[in-house]
């Protein structure tokens, strides 16, 4: 049972994430970047029904932050047939930017939690979804 333990404990996770923000005219963009190693990546939120679980993205609720818009997806987009799926999937290697455009009411210093949830696989196997959470300035 210690076994058990200890090797659930030792899940691994390629995937290097960043989070920030940069001041646009119209408002703030929340940056979330994910960096992988060859051949690992993660999907994209519109993979598709049957895939593997599409990454994912929720805001906390903040009074003085609104979101504007889907989060956008900035990188090489692939797309092709995975037999381990048994259907056509989307996804990124390498690098990816998530954007999401968020409004601040007022001209306040405000923070923005979002939590990330996403499944990464390579040529061979796939490890289980993982949620990682981020506090981001604006």
């Amino acid at each position: 049972m210690l076994f058990a333990f200890a090797t659930m404990a030792q899940i691994k996770d390629p995937v290097k994430w960043s989070a920030s923000s940069r001041k646009k005219t119209n408002g703030h963009e929340v940056v979330l970047t994910a960096t992988m190693p060859k051949p690992w990546h993660i999907y994209s939120q519109k993979t598709g029904e049957g895939g593997p679980v599409p990454t994912t993205f929720k805001f906390s609720k903040n009074p003085l932050v609104t979101l504007n818009g889907e989060v956008k997806e900035i990188g090489a987009l692939k797309e092709n047939y995975d037999k381990l799926f048994d259907t056509k999937v989307k996804y990124f290697a390498d690098r990816v930017e998530f954007v999401q455009l968020v409004k601040v009411k007022g001209n306040v210093k405000t923070n923005v939690n979002v939590t990330v949830e996403y499944m990464t696989c390579d040529d061979s196997q796939c490890l289980p979804p993982m949620k990682k959470t981020f506090n981001v300035s604006l």
